[in-house]
């Protein structure tokens, strides 16, 4: 009998039908075909051992290449798109300025030198496109702030207009983005705003577009998927990172939502000590390792964490220590976010049938089917 090519065998399973065509049994195969796990690993921990990497290597027999190879970097073009308006009462100075907020050029320049320094050189964005708007965006009701609306709202701390959400379909429109798209003149969007203008952290658009921290925006009538980000220019750096690192887990869950159990490696690359306790991984964008609650990134507890061994990915090496908040900067968000992303694989080859560059999901949504 031949394995069965696309089809999931339990350990046991497989190992008789290997041997029934001849193939031998390797370390960590034990003659009752268990799994014998590497010295200091508990059993289920999900590290993988010699027939984790033999089955990984049947796996890529077997399973066809999810799309394109990734490319040795990443150069993603970008429309940046502010929306700042010209306040007349306050001398026709832009909204940023009045209100002394951050410069979005500023931002984004410290952005990109970040997930350059997290990816290890892999991302390279580039702003091909500057458009800064004298505008108000609509909501999804039609409605729009005006110069003394919003500046009442502001210093009053309420009032803000719900449903705050902003009209992405005409934001499309305007600006025209699908033919931009489509013409291949950008590759995803950065929209920046003011508080309570209505962006999603991100927003995914295109054919078969899935939820990217977003509703998702499925459309036929362009030719390929894009991201729009939302930033806010009243913040820093830091949340511009949790907006990516969000669209990171949206993007890695949905290319590993085919495995289950150990063998989803995403689920294990997020795991923390309170819902995992013992098997702490790298934790998500909300908890480091050692987060009892959202934003807990100060916690000064230590526990138990093998976040040092994704650097080794595929070939995990067993690596586990006690980690606490100043391995990521003690509660400062950017820190905290630079150094989980650092974390993401980027290695050769594929493991599950899934490319061990886990930088190319997280940045090219079309590589993700």
């Amino acid at each position: 009998m031949e394995p069965v090519p696309g089809r999931v065998l339990p350990h046991r399973e497989l190992e008789m039908e290997l041997k029934q065509v001849g193939w031998p049994c390797r370390a960590g195969c034990t003659e009752t075909g268990h799994l014998e796990f590497e010295e200091g690993l508990a059993k289920g921990d999900g590290i993988m051992t010699a027939w984790g990497q033999l089955r990984d290597w049947l796996d890529s027999l077997f399973q066809p290449g999810r799309g394109k190879e990734p490319a040795p970097t990443l150069r993603p073009r970008v429309l940046l798109i502010t929306y700042n308006p010209i306040i007349d009462s306050a001398g026709r100075r832009r909204l940023s300025k009045v209100l002394r907020w951050n410069d979005a050029n500023e931002l984004c320049r410290t952005y990109i030198a970040d997930l350059r320094e997290s990816s290890g050189g892999y991302v390279e964005y580039e702003i091909v496109e500057r458009i800064e708007l004298d505008a108000w965006p609509v909501k999804e009701d039609g409605f729009r702030y005006d110069d003394d609306i919003f500046l009442d709202n502001w210093r009053r701390r309420r009032g803000w207009h719900q449903p705050d959400t902003a009209d992405y379909e005409a934001i499309l429109a305007e600006i025209d983005l699908l033919k931009r798209v489509d013409s291949d003149q950008i590759d995803e969007v950065w929209m920046f705003g003011f508080p309570y203008a209505g962006f999603y952290e991100s927003r995914m658009v295109g054919p078969d577009a899935f939820w990217c921290n977003a509703p998702a925006m499925p459309r036929t009538d362009v030719s390929r998927r894009f991201v729009i980000m939302g930033f806010n220019y009243e913040r820093g750096v830091g949340p511009m990172l949790e907006s990516f690192g969000h669209r990171v887990e949206s993007h890695l869950a949905h290319a590993w939502r085919g495995w289950q159990g150990q063998d989803n490696l995403w689920k294990q690359f997020i795991r923390y000590e309170k819902t995992a306790p013992g098997q702490a991984g790298c934790g998500t964008v909300h908890f480091a390792p050692n987060s009892e609650s959202d934003y807990d990134w100060g916690n000064p507890n230590r526990v138990l964490s093998n976040c040092d061994d994704w650097l080794n990915f595929p070939n995990f090496r067993g690596v586990a220590r006690t980690v606490d908040a100043t391995e990521w900067g003690s509660g400062d968000m950017r820190a905290h976010h630079k150094g989980w992303l650092r974390h993401l694989p980027r290695a050769s080859g594929r493991t599950r049938g899934i490319y061990n560059y886990w930088w190319w999901y997280a940045v090219d949504p079309n590589a993700v089917k």
